[in-house]
């Protein structure tokens, strides 16, 4: 066999690859799940949701016949709760335009909801053997070493070329294990901090190592801008039931969770609630606050207890709670607030 990097890289994936559910299979609508459900989101904490989400929906029918709340509750404690809500409407939609048949071209896929080039990319390859790229941050960060580019890539045009270059290199080779590969390469080995080249199957072809660049490159600068906001956040209780809304559109979108405002005071926080439900508040206690952090916002609620003398609609048990999709942000408020009243 000629050494070159793809013989070099698929042969060490198929000795060396890791032990997932979604790579017992090639049926593309698991490998989909798989695939949203990894993104912002560590290969060990996907694996249990994985498994209880296709022995649920175990087709692409049953999800698609679901409640979008039968999906979050699944999808609870993985966050980023939009990639639940396309993926059902995305089951939805190749339900009634392929007759529950999961695409199978790279131009169909791309066009599915939530669905970027590196998951069409990876469901193509893995699932049908396509020669498509699945570019990530691993393959990023690996070909930037490889061929020791120098552009920033966290910029679309550095991005751009790394895809043709992964796409020329993919020509007349098993796409599913050198694109697989690359993924286990830059989790294991090519790691961001201290790359073990050492043991790299590819670095004989590393041009960053042979010019001692690879503690170096890649360069990723990206421009976030991150807000931080502080909420009054209410634990509103009639007798032994608390009161919690479901989010309307866009963040935590359909999730339950706690009133809370963007306000400076609990008696401000009477005030607004008064106005908007025409029910009185009484405040008890204060609770401390809970920090949860998003991509570009970090969440500083600061917990008071209220209490209301009739009820709302609203109003949940404990246990009705544990049956509700709850936004992680809210679950962490309530086991905050439960301990501090031990």
């Amino acid at each position: 066999m000629q050494n070159n990097i793809q013989n070099n890289l698929i042969s060490w994936y198929n000795h060396n690859h890791r032990q997932f559910p979604w790579r017992e299979t090639t049926n593309p609508y698991y490998i989909w799940i798989s695939e949203i459900m990894l993104q912002q989101t560590t290969t060990e904490a996907v694996i249990p949701y994985y498994k209880r989400f296709i022995q649920t929906f175990d087709t692409i029918d049953k999800l698609a016949s679901a409640s979008l709340e039968e999906v979050y509750k699944l999808w609870e404690g993985l966050g980023y709760y939009r990639r639940a809500k396309h993926i059902h409407e995305t089951a939805q939609l190749i339900c009634e335009k392929y007759d529950g048949q999961f695409p199978d071209t790279y131009e169909d896929i791309l066009k599915l909801k939530g669905i970027g080039p590196y998951t069409a990319g990876a469901i193509c390859s893995i699932a049908y053997g396509l020669s498509a790229p699945a570019i990530d941050g691993n393959v990023l960060r690996i070909i930037s070493r490889l061929y020791a580019l120098t552009e920033n890539i966290a910029l679309p045009k550095a991005q751009k070329n790394i895809f043709h270059i992964v796409n020329d290199l993919l020509i007349g080779y098993d796409a599913s294990a050198f694109n697989q590969g690359l993924m286990d390469l830059g989790a294991t080995i090519c790691r961001p901090l201290n790359p073990q080249c050492e043991i790299c199957p590819i670095a004989p072809f590393c041009k960053a190592r042979q010019s001692g660049q690879q503690k170096v490159l890649p360069i990723s600068i990206k421009n976030i801008k991150h807000k931080e906001i502080n909420y009054i956040t209410g634990i509103i209780t009639y007798q032994d039931q608390y009161v919690m809304i479901q989010n309307p559109a866009g963040l935590l979108e359909n999730l339950y969770g706690f009133i809370q405002y963007e306000l400076e005071s609990p008696y401000r926080f009477i005030e607004e609630f008064e106005k908007q439900y025409y029910i009185s508040l009484s405040l008890v206690s204060y609770h401390g606050q809970v920090k949860h952090v998003f991509t570009h916002r970090t969440w500083h609620m600061h917990i008071y207890h209220f209490t209301i003398s009739k009820p709302l609609s609203s109003l949940y048990s404990l246990n009705d709670i544990s049956q509700l999709p709850v936004s992680t942000a809210h679950l962490k408020v309530l086991k905050h607030y439960l301990k501090t009243i031990e």
